[in-house]
């Protein structure tokens, strides 16, 4: 920042766009993590990397959950990252891939959206929430293209529309919007798959937090950069619901006998629950 003989710089004073990153961009362009690093050298093996987020709707709101193991190449390097997080009262993101850079671009659409309130006085609705997490993620594309990739995922309850949404996105920015269930990461086939055969529309939000945590474990059985739950060390996926009254991330009374309760039933059956031709599980 320069010095202006204890004036403001010029940027605080200026009229624009009610963005947080453009704000940024204009007064300290060096900080925004994707002008940190230019030179075109493969760094993919000396940064952590998240992997699976899994994601479900219905008309109760949405359900994310993030299994809790970072990878760097063969090696598990923390068994207890946190890969979901609340975005604002009533969304949440997930994210995947670098693990330093995803974490940064969570803060600064967390700072973005609540830049945006203050400066306009109304909070942005969930389909200008999920654009500003598009643009956010474009300025992160010269990272993307040495291999330091951050995919994440977005969902929340629509207030205009009265139910849950979620929304998937491409590392140069495309945004799309998922109707059912999605996941993303490395164990995202294998959990998607579990998600396909388990989801039920008119599903409660307690149904669709089995139904997300069941998809993790079937991603850990295949997936070895997924961690499954560890119940010896007391480390459980995060999982969060989102409705009308807001975001709530589960504890770990809530999530314990659940997850207890999937591992018994994977002793007795470790391929997972059947599911009968008329879809019931």
């Amino acid at each position: 920042m320069s010095d202006n003989g204890g004036m403001l710089p010029p940027a605080f004073m200026r009229n624009g766009s009610p963005s947080f990153a453009d704000f940024l961009a204009d007064l300290a362009p060096d900080v925004l993590t994707a002008r940190l690093l230019q030179a075109s050298i493969d760094t993919t093996h000396l940064a952590p990397h998240g992997t699976t987020i899994v994601a479900l709707r219905g008309a109760f709101g949405a359900v994310m959950a993030g299994d809790r193991r970072a990878t760097m190449g063969n090696v598990i390097s923390q068994r207890d990252i946190e890969k979901v997080f609340p975005a604002d009262d009533h969304s949440v993101i997930g994210i995947a891939g670098t693990a330093g850079l995803a974490i940064e671009l969570v803060r600064l659409f967390q700072v973005e959206l609540e830049h945006y309130e203050k400066i306009e006085g109304v909070q942005l609705s969930l389909d200008g929430k999920a654009n500003r997490l598009s643009a956010l993620l474009r300025g992160n594309l010269g990272m993307a293209m040495q291999g330091l990739a951050v995919v994440p995922m977005f969902a929340g309850f629509d207030l205009d529309r009265q139910r849950g949404r979620i929304f998937s996105y491409d590392v140069t920015g495309g945004r799309y919007e998922e109707h059912d269930y999605h996941a993303v990461g490395s164990g995202s086939f294998f959990a998607r798959g579990s998600m396909k055969k388990m989801y039920r529309e008119d599903m409660a939000s307690m149904q669709a937090v089995t139904v997300a945590l069941e998809a993790l474990y079937d991603a850990a059985d295949d997936d070895s950069a997924t961690g499954g739950p560890d119940i010896s060390r007391g480390i459980y996926p995060v999982v969060t619901v989102t409705d009308v009254n807001g975001v709530r991330v589960l504890g770990e009374s809530e999530l314990a006998p659940i997850v207890q309760g999937i591992v018994e039933s994977r002793q007795r059956r470790p391929d997972g629950p059947l599911v009968n031709m008329e879809g019931q599980s």
